[in-house]
């Protein structure tokens, strides 16, 4: 990971950042998805209780060139600024950027697990009584899952800055819980 790309969102009076983001994240998935490769790596670094106006996109030059060749932004070229596919200057850090998922609704996951044979419907009833909503303050955006087609939350963990990288795969989300991004 030893270049990186940075795209910003453009203030829109018709659209919000974080509908903007979305839009933009999700193509990024499709385009991620499509390539299969899993050697780019995503940040925001101006994440705080949202996700922030700008994506970063981290890889090597050859693989962030290869995405770019891809035209995946097709249609958001009006309300996003791309800069060039730049070197990583000295980074201050590495740190992993993962999926978190809450189970915020304990009914919903003991209906599906019932329906996918996993669980009886008495064994289900019986786990609703220990069960409690889960709830977060992580950065999240609405995307649609390519298998399902559903649309569900992804919310975002930027990890603890670590003083070494750790390399690996990331999803089709650009999302890992174990391979670091450079942080700077």
């Amino acid at each position: 990971m030893d270049h990186y790309l940075e795209i910003r969102v453009v203030p829109d009076p018709e659209f919000s950042e974080e509908v903007l983001m979305a839009a933009l994240f999700a193509k990024l998935h499709r385009a991620l998805g499509a390539r299969g490769r899993g050697d780019i790596g995503v940040s925001f670094p101006q994440h705080r209780i949202k996700p922030g106006d700008v994506l970063r996109l981290h890889g090597t030059l050859s693989s962030l060139s290869e995405l770019e060749q891809m035209a995946w932004r097709r249609g958001l070229s009006d309300y996003c600024q791309c800069g060039n596919i730049t070197p990583v200057p000295v980074a201050t850090g590495w740190r992993c950027v993962s999926r978190v998922q809450v189970k915020s609704s304990p009914l919903r996951l003991l209906r599906r697990s019932v329906k996918k044979g996993w669980l009886s419907e008495e064994d289900a009833q019986q786990k609703l009584q220990t069960m409690k909503e889960e709830h977060t303050d992580l950065p999240w955006l609405t995307v649609r899952s390519l298998s399902s087609g559903q649309s569900f939350r992804l919310f975002i963990h930027h990890g603890d800055i670590v003083d070494s990288a750790v390399t690996g795969e990331f999803s089709s989300y650009g999302l890992s819980p174990t391979a670091t991004i450079p942080w700077f």
